[in-house]
């Protein structure tokens, strides 16, 4: 598979992101330095033994610029086409519900159980948002726990609280 890379300078730390010719698969939430969002950016090939190969690719339209925005308290649309070919059937439904959350909204993981047709779900739910590739392009960090706690996020709960924080005063 023909895959493409970009590491990018945010406010808040480097970015990176990949993506194949079907649209964008994995993103890397802010990091010290270049190098760091490289090696998590190339960290899930690695697990697997094979690392595909990543020829830089400069196609990835405005959206460093859109993350920069959006980093620096910009309302802004990802509305991007995605790669979720490596994915379960389940995984990408909650996805999509994810998407559809609005800028600054939350919602809880039995509402997204509930839209999916599936109220005992929530477990499961939050096993897929676990997964998700393409943190704040699939709003994960907006889904809480039902009593309002924070729950769970993959780039940690400080960096869910902060994404929170960019999109309320931003509203």
């Amino acid at each position: 598979m023909n895959l493409g890379y970009l590491v990018f300078d945010t406010p808040l730390g480097w970015m990176g992101v990949v993506a194949s010719p079907k649209g964008l698969s994995r993103l890397v939430l802010p990091q010290p330095s270049q190098e760091q969002a490289l090696h998590l950016l190339c960290e899930p090939a690695l697990k697997r033994r094979r690392l595909p190969r990543f020829a830089r690719n400069d196609n990835f339209g405005d959206l460093p610029d859109r993350m920069k925005d959006y980093l620096g308290g910009e309302v802004v649309s990802f509305g991007d086409k995605l790669d979720l070919s490596g994915a379960s059937p389940f995984q990408r439904r909650v996805w999509e519900v994810e998407r559809s959350i609005s800028y600054g909204e939350t919602r809880s993981y039995a509402w997204v159980a509930e839209k999916l047709g599936m109220p005992k779900a929530a477990r499961a739910v939050g096993q897929a948002l676990a997964r998700n590739p393409l943190p704040i392009i699939i709003p994960c960090h907006r889904v809480i726990r039902s009593d309002g706690s924070l729950g769970g996020f993959s780039g940690g709960q400080d960096w869910k609280r902060r994404l929170l924080e960019i999109e309320a005063k931003a509203k």
